[in-house]
């Protein structure tokens, strides 16, 4: 088996569209043969490509048929996946329909961002705007259990668009939906990509106010093609009031305010900034210290959108599928006040 074997086996492919096979189309690159093991690249010269996974599949099919003692490995590129750092150019208006892109962001896991991109997104479904939400956590997808539609698979349209699933009022994707809960994704960071712009560009998402991009922690691969790709209305920045949490919160603004990006970094919110028992409501308990991202917001002269408490129900009412906003109390309250500061962040000059 050589590299002429290869691209004559794929050579069978054809692009339905097109009506040429993709390797005469230039599009099979980096073929690497090893012992058990083929890789290679399909580069499709668009931005987006309505049959690629279909293409990547049939390309996957055919070498493991004819190579059963290999694993096969495909990844799909794209023309925009290389221009994603490309610095000193405006985003693309990629997604007319849509009014406002906001990407929720963490420079660590675990501090309750898709807590906020979920109960912001439904507060603001509630005040009767069109709203969707992006899993945009591609190794650790949390929306559809969030949401209580774990069980829900989206549909695509005659033209191979992904019809968003909705409850709520909110329409939703993620990378949750199409891999078991269990299952590990074994991606490298061009396939994170790609499969993140499959859920935002193609997807019929329609005419929206927001969309919102519950984003993963840090400010890797998939942070600097979404600021370099979207034109996004700006950024909330989330963060625990604990010290460890404040110094990746900085890394994650540094990022939106580096002068190649210049995002607008709409406010900063406090999660889990105090402890209130059930049976005791008025009681406040700062197991995580006390004000730390208000200090920080007033430091870096951002503004501080709300501090939401830590709530058992919280936690509870996420893992059956069912977001605070949904319930009163002291946690609805403060998302309403996040939200309304949101709104106004919104209206100002950048």
């Amino acid at each position: 088996m050589n590299t002429k074997d290869i691209l004559h086996l794929l050579s069978q492919v054809v692009h339905p569209e097109k009506n040429k096979d993709i390797v005469s189309l230039g599009w099979v690159q980096n073929v690497q043969i090893g012992a058990d093991a083929i890789a290679l690249a399909l580069h499709f010269p668009s931005q987006r490509d309505p049959f690629a996974n279909t293409l990547g599949q049939q390309c996957e099919r055919l070498l493991k048929e004819t190579y059963p003692t290999h694993s096969v490995q495909v990844d799909l590129q794209f023309a925009a996946v290389q221009r994603a750092v490309k610095t000193n150019a405006a985003p693309k208006d990629t997604l007319p329909e849509v009014k406002k892109i906001i990407a929720v962001m963490s420079g660590k896991g675990g501090v309750g961002k898709s807590t906020v991109s979920v109960n912001i997104a439904l507060m603001l479904a509630q005040k009767g705007y069109k709203v969707g939400i992006v899993d945009a956590d591609i190794y650790g997808p949390s929306l559809p259990k969030m949401f209580g539609v774990e069980d829900e698979h989206p549909t695509a349209t005659e033209d191979n668009l992904i019809v968003p699933v909705e409850k709520y009022g909110v329409k939703m994707l993620s990378i949750g939906f199409f891999v078991k809960p269990a299952d590990a994704l074994l991606w490298r960071a061009p396939m994170v990509v790609n499969a993140l712009k499959q859920l935002l560009l193609q997807a019929q998402w329609g005419a929206l106010d927001f969309l919102f991009i519950d984003m993963p922690p840090g400010t890797g691969d998939i942070h600097l093609s979404l600021v370099n790709e979207l034109k996004l209305a700006g950024a909330v920045v989330v963060s625990t009031p604990q010290q460890v949490a404040l110094a990746d919160a900085r890394k994650s603004i540094s990022l939106l305010q580096h002068e190649s990006i210049h995002v607008k970094i709409l406010g900063v919110v406090e999660n889990m900034a105090w402890f209130t028992p059930a049976e005791l409501p008025q009681n406040k308990y700062y197991i995580f210290g006390k004000a730390g991202a208000q200090r920080m917001a007033a430091e870096l002269q951002l503004p501080l959108l709300a501090e939401i408490p830590l709530v058992q129900s919280v936690c509870e009412d996420g893992d059956a599928g069912i977001p605070s906003v949904l319930q009163e109390g002291a946690v609805k309250d403060a998302f309403e006040k996040l939200t309304d500061n949101l709104q106004l962040q919104l209206t100002l000059p950048s």
